[in-house]
């Protein structure tokens, strides 16, 4: 039976290796395993021993809490996540939009950023 965690870490596993342009072939090989594997534990089918997420942690270049980040929420940040689509960070478009973003210059990327807050009315 899948666990909602395991789930959530494949996710963010997911999340992140799409995020630097990694594919599976390459995390796998920095971790030492097959790249199959790493598509188990991104499905949730598999569960990541915590040495294995260490390895991928520092394969991703972030700290294992990262994995963790969202699992629980109080209301407040519930409420604010409604606003988004529950599996954007699934999404390809959405995360390559992500990528895109962040190759930005940071001094475009915060006018882009201005923009789009006036054009949805958040601001």
């Amino acid at each position: 039976m899948v666990h909602v965690v395991d789930v959530h870490v494949g996710k963010r596993i997911r999340q992140r290796r799409w995020l630097v342009g990694m594919t599976q072939q390459k995390l796998a090989e920095c971790v030492g395993i097959k790249f199959q594997q790493i598509q188990k534990y991104e499905t949730g089918a598999n569960r990541v021993s915590a040495s294995r997420l260490w390895d991928i942690a520092d394969a991703l270049e972030v700290d294992v809490a990262f994995f963790f980040e969202g699992l629980k929420t109080d209301d407040a940040e519930a409420a604010a996540q409604d606003a988004v689509p529950a599996d954007m960070m699934g999404d390809k478009e959405a995360m390559d939009l992500v990528r895109s973003y962040y190759a930005i210059p940071e001094n475009q990327r915060r006018r882009l950023f201005e923009l789009a807050r006036v054009l949805s009315d958040v601001a």
